[in-house]
């Protein structure tokens, strides 16, 4: 799962950036609106961080420029604690849900695991596929209730396809999802984690699906 932070206060952005990646999830960064609307606007997110007070560019206004321009990513607002009335201009621009500082980091990790099952109509923070469950809390996957020791590239597959059960996944997709936009990417990689995967999973638990990418088929 890709994430956009966006976060002026660099200390602050570093501590969020570290939380987010040791949970599982990969991060780009923006420390001003101009180069969130741009990243925004031009790379695929799983969820976007966004804090309001921003240079530049002020977050409500970014906000406002994605959904005009059709942008559905979940988009989880920064507020300061007395500023209640951006939260209200936050929700009607089109937030999807909003934190308010100081806050802890696990209630910001759970807002993000919400949002992201949401987004794909799912409610429980355990995937069950089969056999096999995923805990988002823990990024712990079992087969008939052992453990499954995985990498974590082969975990960000794994949960990405998990959260779109019985949709076919392209590899360009996938590559996007679980490298940052800074990192050399190469789609041939997906083809090695997917086959690790299947010998750690039931049969015919992912499946080809010739010249489009893979498919999580449901029991």
């Amino acid at each position: 799962m890709r994430i956009l932070l966006v976060e002026d206060e660099s200390h602050l952005a570093a501590q969020l950036r570290q939380t987010l990646e040791e949970a599982g999830y990969v991060v780009d960064t923006a420390g001003n609106g101009r180069d969130a609307w741009q990243l925004g606007g031009e790379q695929t997110y799983d969820v976007v961080v966004l804090d309001l007070g921003l240079p530049v560019l002020d977050g409500l206004s970014v906000l406002k420029r994605w959904r005009s321009e059709g942008m559905v990513t979940p988009v989880l607002i920064l507020t300061a604690r007395d500023q209640w009335h951006e939260k209200v201009a936050g929700i009607d621009a089109g937030a999807d849900d909003y934190l308010t500082k100081p806050f802890h980091t696990e209630e910001l990790l759970a807002r993000v695991r919400a949002l992201i099952r949401r987004a794909q109509g799912l409610a429980s923070p355990v995937l069950q596929c089969g056999a096999v469950s995923l805990d988002t809390r823990s990024n712990r996957v079992t087969r008939d209730g052992h453990p499954v020791a995985m990498t974590s590239h082969e975990y960000k597959v794994l949960a990405y396809l998990m959260h779109r059960p019985n949709t076919v996944v392209s590899r360009t997709e996938l590559t996007e999802h679980i490298y940052a936009q800074d990192f050399d990417r190469d789609s041939n990689t997906i083809e090695v984690f997917v086959a690790r995967l299947r010998k750690k999973l039931p049969p015919a638990m992912i499946e080809t699906v010739r010249g489009m990418g893979y498919r999580l088929v449901v029991p």
